[in-house]
């Protein structure tokens, strides 16, 4: 995963919109797509993509849209983590395994078998 040369932490949240909103126009322009393409795709009037590049308070709603709308949703993978067990969750889960991997005995057998009855044929 590329990392970000982006100190994120050191910018005020309305930096943080402000580059959020230039990223996205940045990616249009990669694609050569105008405003009201994407605002077109996205189901949004173009002023709202004007908006959300110019920095503007926008809904996670609408940035979802424009990801979209520029086929990027994939820049959401960020935001998901597959749940990393802890220790304890491995321990757990080899005594649930062992659980189920031992047998009961069986009734042990006499050392010696009576005798069996003599036929009568």
């Amino acid at each position: 995963m590329p990392t970000s040369n982006i100190n994120w932490q050191g910018m005020s949240d309305q930096q943080v919109v402000a580059k959020l909103g230039a990223e996205l126009r940045r990616m249009r322009l990669e694609r050569n797509q105008s405003q009201a393409e994407v605002a077109m795709r996205a189901g949004l009037d173009r002023t709202t993509v004007v908006k959300l590049e110019a920095g503007r308070a926008a809904t996670l709603l609408t940035v979802v849209q424009v990801l979209r709308a520029m086929d990027r949703l994939e820049l959401l993978d960020a935001f998901h983590q597959e749940p990393q067990p802890t220790p304890y969750m491995l321990v757990e889960a080899q005594e649930k395994y062992l659980k189920k991997q031992r047998k009961r005995a069986g009734r042990k057998k006499p050392d010696v078998l009576p005798p069996k009855p003599k036929s009568t044929w």
